[in-house]
C-alpha cells in the first residue's frame, strides 16, 4: 500500500500508539532541550533534530557522539528527562487525539513510547489526554526504537499477534520499529511520510476506529 491519505480501511485486532508527535505535540519542548544540548556539545542543532525524534535520549546520543561512553549518555539522558518533565510549555494534543483515544475505550490498544513513566504521564496530562491502561515506556524495554522490542512487548501484553496490530507513529525510528515488528504503520503528521508508512494522515482527525462483530477493528483512514 502506498503512503497516502486517500480513503482506505485497515483491519486489526489491536492498535499500538506512539506518544510524541502522534498523540501529543511536544515539538517545542524537544527543540528547546535538544538544541541546548547540541550547543553544549558543539553540534549543529538542525542535524541533531534529524536524529532525536522517536528514540530514547541515550540512543540519540550514541548516534550523535559515537565515541562517548554509554555511562555518560545514560547520565546525560537522566538529566534531560528531568528537564523535559519539568517543561510542559507548548505541550498540546495532536488534533483529533482526544476523540481518537475516547473511541478506543474498551478496545485493545497500548501506548508504546520512548519516554519514561514520569515524562509520559506529565505530557499526556498536559495535553489533556487519557493514558491507555497498557503502557510500554522506556523502563519497559532494553533497546530503544528503531528496535521493535517495544511494539512486540505491547502486542504480547495485549495478547495479539504482531501481524494483527497497527502502529501509529510519526518518526523515522518509530516507523522502522513498527516495520521491524511485522506490523502495519499509519504515519501521523509531516515527519511521517518520508519514512515509508503504509498510509499517512495529516493528524488524527483523519482516523476513525470502528469495532466489528468478529472482534476486529476497522480503521477508517481519510
Amino acid at each position: 500500500m502506498t503512503a497516502t491519505a486517500a480513503p482506505t480501511v485497515l483491519t486489526a485486532r489491536a492498535l499500538l500508539l506512539d506518544m510524541d508527535g502522534t498523540l501529543v505535540n511536544s515539538d517545542a519542548v524537544v527543540e528547546r532541550i535538544w538544541r541546548r544540548w547540541a550547543e553544549r556539545h558543539g553540534l549543529d542543532g538542525d542535524e541533531v533534530m534529524k536524529v532525536v525524534h522517536g528514540r530514547q535520549g541515550h540512543a540519540s546520543m550514541a548516534v550523535l557522539l559515537p565515541d562517548r561512553p554509554v555511562e555518560q549518555n545514560l547520565a546525560d539522558n537522566a538529566r534531560m528527562l528531568a528537564e523535559e518533565t519539568a517543561d510542559m510549555d507548548g505541550v498540546v494534543a495532536i488534533p483529533g487525539a482526544p476523540e481518537f483515544l475516547a473511541s478506543l475505550r474498551g478496545l485493545p490498544h497500548a501506548l508504546v513510547t520512548s519516554a519514561d513513566v514520569p515524562l509520559s504521564t506529565a505530557r499526556m496530562a498536559a495535553a489533556g489526554l487519557e493514558l491507555p491502561d497498557v503502557r510500554v515506556t522506556a523502563e519497559s524495554v532494553g533497546t530503544s526504537k528503531p528496535d521493535p522490542e517495544g511494539f512486540l512487548k505491547g502486542a504480547a501484553e495485549l495478547g495479539v499477534a504482531p501481524a494483527e496490530c497497527v502502529v501509529f507513529e510519526d518518526s523515522g525510528a518509530g516507523i522502522a520499529a513498527g516495520r521491524a515488528a511485522g506490523m502495519r504503520v499509519v504515519g501521523v503528521g509531516p515527519r511521517a511520510g518520508a519514512h515509508g508508512p503504509d498510509v499517512v494522515v495529516r493528524d488524527l482527525t483523519q482516523v476513525r476506529v470502528e469495532p466489528r462483530n468478529d472482534g476486529t477493528l476497522g480503521i477508517h483512514i481519510g
